[in-house]
């Protein structure tokens, strides 16, 4: 009678290792913890523009319109807050996108504002907080490529068998959505002065 327990409950075991339950599991926890990284990094440049435009306000006043925008972007980004829970929507993530590409959009007409006036290079506490801002770009970048990542195991590992029939009868998880290129991003922004 034990053996056949013992044999039954490895039998249980085997099968539901196989199934994919717990892997499925796993990638749709790895795709919540690389958005909460992508949230960070927003967050991050989201703490650090405020210091950055009242830098710049002291030594550029003649262009305010520009900190505005970026003020107003930064606002906006502040607002919109995207869940875990909701990353299966395309349109909900495609809003925040658009709100973080102003934002991008706005801060880029302030690096012009730099280029265009060398006397801000010369502040410390600039060139600091641009450096700054610079990395926070980049890690921005960083997180949305890990996030995209997470995605594509999760939407994998629920796509394949037998892992699909386990996602099907038991979790019925939906494919996460990925973070998609702004539109018009593959054309090379254009600089003038």
């Amino acid at each position: 009678m034990k053996i056949r327990w013992l044999i039954s409950l490895l039998f249980v075991s085997l099968v539901l290792n196989s199934c994919g339950y717990n892997t499925i599991q796993q990638n749709e926890e790895a795709v919540f913890a690389a958005w909460a990284d992508v949230e960070a990094t927003y967050q991050r440049r989201a703490d650090l523009i405020p210091n950055l435009v009242e830098t710049v306000k002291a030594y550029a006043a003649h262009e305010k319109e520009t900190l505005t925008e970026v003020t107003n972007a930064r606002a906006k980004v502040g607002q919109m807050n995207l869940s875990a829970e909701q990353l299966n929507n395309p349109a909900l993530l495609e809003q925040f996108q658009q709100a973080q590409g102003q934002l991008s959009s706005a801060l880029s007409r302030l690096m012009v504002v730099v280029e265009r006036y060398p006397d801000l290079k010369a502040n410390q506490n600039f060139l600091d907080l641009q450096h700054q801002l610079e990395g926070t770009e980049n890690r921005i970048n960083v997180a949305r490529q890990r996030y995209n990542k997470a995605v594509q195991t999760f939407n994998s590992s629920i796509r394949t068998f037998p892992n699909n029939l386990t996602n099907k009868f038991l979790l019925q998880l939906e494919r996460k959505e990925p973070f998609k290129a702004d539109p018009g991003a593959a054309q090379a922004p254009k600089v003038q002065f």
